[in-house]
């Protein structure tokens, strides 16, 4: 997901807690605890208060230790690009050692004691979420192909799905269907952003689709993913989980994600560098609330439900 100001936001000077914080990519975190929360909650069997605490904390701190293994990897780029050279490592407040042992602990504590708190299932799906998102998404995918940020977008997709496995201990078609919504969101979400920052990835180095492919074609790639996008998260509605609620909000964020898609297709390079990229930077904030939207308007149904209101 997105992180471009907290890290700049730590003092100067040597490492302390904020340093390690920040290497757990808080922001990034904040989504995975909330897509992690909803699924759990969303899930037809009740969680007892203090082991859905408990797995939370765990989730988060497993996500968080997939953030600081990427800054320990991805030091090198870091320190080439604007939005993240203020980050502990390539600021030399954190060693790339530090960070590596740090997230490798906090990697294996996470999937230990998920696994020892909850089952077996939901620790094995955040095992994988860290393995997919260090080694296939940010040691390989990351600087090789601009289908970086499509296959990689999994990673951020799996916290429902490890919420829902702590409630039910299995996989099911409402949490794949969570899982899908925010993989095929993830593209145009980033790509949204790549468009006005695509000096920084061109000096680094890192194919994202802007750099191979330019601008025009990243412009159309948005629009086709936000396309396939919106049956996706209108089919939510008619699942366990979903409700008039769901449907309702869905509908109004998807036409409003489908207009600031095509608007973006519309633009050219002129007019986007004329007016500073304005409609780009707007589609990407429009995007955030488009996914914590669809996940709050779960929240919502499955709050209902248990006051016999929720769903159809």
């Amino acid at each position: 997901m997105t992180d471009t100001s907290f890290e700049t936001q730590v003092q100067q000077g040597d490492a302390g807690f904020g340093d390690f914080f920040a290497l757990l990519k808080p922001r990034v975190m904040s989504l995975v605890v909330f897509t992690a929360f909803v699924g759990l909650l969303a899930a037809p069997q009740p969680v007892h208060p203090f082991i859905g605490f408990v797995a939370i904390l765990f989730i988060a701190l497993g996500g968080g230790a997939s953030g600081a293994l990427n800054m320990w990897w991805d030091a090198d780029i870091d320190r080439i690009m604007k939005r993240t050279r203020g980050r502990p490592i390539p600021a030399g407040r954190v060693t790339e050692g530090e960070a590596l042992g740090f997230g490798a602990f906090l990697s294996v504590l996470s999937v230990v004691m998920l696994w020892l708190a909850t089952n077996w299932v939901a620790a094995a799906i955040l095992a994988f979420t860290i393995f997919f998102y260090v080694a296939i998404y940010t040691m390989w995918l990351k600087r090789s192909t601009p289908q970086n940020i499509v296959i990689g977008g999994a990673a951020g997709a799996f916290p429902p799905m490890i919420g829902w496995a702590v409630a039910t201990g299995g996989i099911s078609t409402e949490s794949i269907l969570m899982f899908t919504l925010i993989f095929m969101w993830t593209p145009p979400h980033f790509w949204a952003l790549a468009l006005f920052m695509k000096s920084d990835y061109h000096e680094a180095k890192v194919p994202m689709l802007t750099v191979t492919h330019g601008r025009k074609a990243t412009r159309a790639h948005i629009l086709i993913y936000t396309l396939l996008l919106a049956p996706i998260a209108l089919g939510l509605s008619v699942t366990s989980i979903g409700g008039p609620v769901y449907l309702a909000v869905a509908v109004v964020l998807n036409l409003l994600f489908l207009k600031g898609a095509v608007d973006i297709w519309r633009r050219d390079e002129a007019q986007a560098e004329a007016d500073g990229y304005r409609t780009e930077k707007k589609v990407f904030g429009l995007s955030l609330m488009y996914l914590f939207g669809h996940f709050g308007a779960i929240l919502v149904e499955s709050t209902l439900r248990v006051y016999g209101l929720g769903g159809w």
